[in-house]
């Protein structure tokens, strides 16, 4: 008994698991030799019976035990399947394996930017026209000049490119159905760029004309005149029509008339020129003989005489060199003066223009103030005044001038 019990335990402790068919058989063929055994050995029915009852039981195990690890093995082996897409209903069915296309309701537009030339043109923002003219989206060029407008609906679409130095460019219509891509090359005319120079060339009367303009802005401490100073040392000669022109300026200014009556104020306080009288008659003699001096003097000697000599009536600052080179320059200019043709030449206008302004003041002197000393003590007082003035012109009046342009600096320096 305890033989048969060890050989039936060995074998379900070997089998119990999970035997396969081979080891069924195996045990098959065991249980039967067991059988053949206990039937030789087996002294009562009751225990044959009970032990046949017992092999029964140990195969339906072994039977149950084997489907089971069967049905495991294949829910193991079809959870490591792909899983697959079931077809809609009504569907095509596909074959296993094959991948379904799904259908596509988007189209797109492709293209590349060029030049006439073929060129690529990067970085140029590309604007999708959409219909109804309404603006979809904007992308930027690559550096290969190409742009992509993917997920568009179905419609109709243009491209519009517009930037710098190119010109604006509208491509034609462009119809797309679902799934479609369209293929767009936009060609731009770039916008031709030339440096134009401009050689503005003004004539020397022209110059002279605006230098002229600008002297009459001029005015000493903002309010005396200083038109007679030019601060541009090679200015442009003056045409005869600007000599005059500069003179009569000069003779109607209002301050030249408070000039006049305050000089006719100081005859009449000293009793210069008795025979005018006194009195307001007296002065009223004086103011215009005064007044009538300064025409002559300024028509004579800043536009009559400069007219006919060619010379020029103004004074020319020079502001550089040493004090005792400027001090000089500014007496020399009495009696030295530039041509029309910027040749230096003795101040024939000036001196003239003394004489005659001192001659000519006898013609509405009193008989008795008529005398040739005074006709040249009066010149000579001119002309000793107009080097006074030059000293000042020379050495204050680039200071105290406003309106005088910067460039404006008189002789440079070597």
């Amino acid at each position: 008994m305890s033989r048969i019990t060890h050989w039936v335990h060995r074998s379900l402790y070997v089998y119990v698991g999970h035997p396969t068919g081979m080891q069924q058989k195996f045990i098959a063929r065991r249980f039967a030799a067991w059988l053949s055994i206990r039937e030789q050995h087996s002294i009562k029915a009751g225990r044959w019976r009970l032990a046949r009852l017992g092999g029964l039981v140990v195969v339906f195990f072994l039977g149950f035990s084997t489907s089971l690890h069967a049905q495991e093995t294949a829910s193991a082996s079809a959870s490591s399947l792909p899983l697959q897409e079931l077809p809609a209903p009504g569907g095509p069915v596909q074959a296993p394996g094959s991948e379904a296309a799904r259908p596509q309701s988007f189209a797109s537009i492709v293209g590349t930017v060029q030049d006439g030339s073929g060129a690529a043109v990067p970085g140029v923002p590309v604007t999708l026209i959409g219909q109804n003219n309404a603006v979809d989206r904007v992308v930027t060029a690559d550096s290969n000049g190409a742009f992509t407008f993917a997920d568009l609906p179905p419609g109709t679409y243009r491209v519009k490119i517009a930037a710098a130095g190119l010109e604006p460019s509208v491509s034609a219509d462009v119809v797309l159905g679902a799934g479609e891509r369209g293929e767009l090359p936009v060609v731009v005319m770039r916008i031709p760029t030339k440096n134009t120079t401009v050689d503005v060339v003004a004539t020397p009367n022209e110059v002279a004309e605006a230098q002229v303009k600008q002297e009459e802005t001029q005015r000493l401490l903002g309010f005396l005149p200083n038109y007679y100073t030019s601060y541009i040392w090679n200015a442009a000669p003056m045409t005869p029509k600007l000599k005059f022109k500069l003179a009569l300026r000069l003779t109607t200014d209002p301050v030249t008339f408070l000039v006049s009556g305050a000089v006719a104020g100081v005859e009449q306080a000293h009793k210069t020129f008795p025979g005018y009288g006194q009195g307001s008659e007296g002065y009223a003699k004086r103011f215009g003989a005064t007044y009538a001096d300064t025409v002559a003097l300024r028509m004579l000697g800043g536009a009559i005489f400069p007219t006919i000599l060619h010379q020029d009536p103004r004074y020319f600052y020079r502001g550089s060199g040493s004090f005792r080179s400027r001090v000089l320059y500014a007496l020399e200019a009495s009696v030295i003066r530039r041509g029309d043709d910027g040749r230096l030449q003795p101040n024939y206008s000036q001196l003239l223009g003394n004489f005659t302004t001192a001659g000519l003041s006898n013609l509405y002197r009193s008989p008795e103030d008529r005398t040739a000393g005074l006709t040249f003590r009066n010149a000579f007082i001119i002309s000793g005044t107009g080097a006074v003035e030059n000293l000042l012109r020379e050495f204050l009046s680039r200071k105290l001038t406003p309106n005088v342009p910067g460039f404006a600096n008189g002789k440079p320096s070597p």
